[in-house]
């Protein structure tokens, strides 16, 4: 019996996937009276969000651990960035991706991912994700197909701990992370990150920003929280198993009016940045614990994707 190991070489990648980070942290302030944020930009990616690097992370691993190979087939469940960013990094892997989305997705978005020669299924509305998540699942034992699992996998969460943490930890003044604020799909950058500013001796408090409605006399009704809402998109409440008060000591939840999100986001856009409304919303609550924290404290955030494939939809309306 032949003892050899067989050797599957990770694909020549081109140049444009390997230059996946490290992106810039940038101090951040709206107004002059307005508190500094540190702000790491993630639009700058390839595919034009933070999840090309849980992408590149997760399908590298199984491509290493022999889980893939070239003209192999891998699914997920993501109605945005998600989706992009596989469908980019399969394209240079030369492997297949098959989206599984809930109907009603931006029109920008279907159209990037099929740019890239994946394919896409549509779940009803109503199934939202978990049909979908329901839906890969099952694509995936019928056709052998590596189901990514953004939304348990571990290494969702560790790309961030290894990669983005570390970035940050080199860029930010004096090492130093007093919070990090994010809204939360899958959870895996907040798990992540808070974990490497944890592990480097930062008393870091995780903070997670969950976009709400404003109602009449104040009281604050939840919208979709978010499964995929057309306002706040990509935030979603209740799916994720790496999302625990376990995988994070101290979280604090922060609730910001979804009206107030998409506002700051077209500010942010207006001074430069062209950012989607996940990254308003993150920028929101950034001020606001800035703002508790005091003068003198580095609160991170992330800018997770581009404006270009909200076009479509209510904040660019205006």
């Amino acid at each position: 019996m032949s003892n050899a190991v067989v050797f599957n070489p990770l694909p020549q990648l081109g140049r444009f996937l390997n230059l996946c980070g490290p992106t810039p942290l940038v101090p951040v302030q709206l107004t002059r009276d307005a508190p500094l944020v540190w702000c790491k930009l993630e639009f700058l990616n390839p595919s034009g969000s933070t999840k090309d690097r849980i992408a590149r992370y997760m399908l590298e691993k199984a491509w290493r651990t022999g889980e893939l190979c070239e003209g192999g087939t891998v699914v997920e469940a993501s109605s945005g960035s998600t989706s992009i960013a596989l469908a980019l990094t399969c394209a240079q892997m030369g492997l297949r991706f098959v989206a599984v989305m809930p109907e009603g997705v931006s029109q920008e978005r279907v159209l990037m991912i099929r740019a890239y020669g994946a394919e896409i299924i549509l779940v009803s509305r109503e199934s939202s994700i978990r049909g979908a998540i329901d839906t890969a699942e099952r694509y995936a034992k019928q056709h052998g197909a590596l189901h990514t699992r953004q939304f348990e996998n571990p290494d969702n969460a560790e790309a961030h701990r290894l990669w983005t943490g570390q970035e940050i930890l080199s860029q930010i003044p004096h090492g130093m992370v007093h919070a990090v604020v994010s809204g939360v799909g899958t959870g895996g950058t907040i798990v992540g990150l808070h974990h490497a500013f944890a592990q480097a001796g930062c008393p870091t408090i995780p903070v997670a920003a969950r976009p709400v409605r404003i109602g009449g006399g104040g009281a604050h009704t939840e919208i979709e929280c978010c499964s995929f809402s057309t306002r706040v998109p990509g935030v979603v409440d209740g799916i994720s198993k790496l999302y625990t008060h376990a995988a994070l000591p101290g979280l604090r939840e922060l609730d910001i009016d979804e009206e107030a999100a998409l506002q700051t986001t077209r500010a942010l856009i207006r001074k430069g940045f062209p950012v989607g409304p996940s990254t308003g919303l993150n920028f929101c609550a950034a001020e606001q614990i800035a703002r508790e924290l005091g003068a003198g404290a580095q609160v991170v955030t992330v800018f997770a994707d581009r404006m270009e494939r909200y076009f479509s939809t209510e904040l660019f309306s205006h």
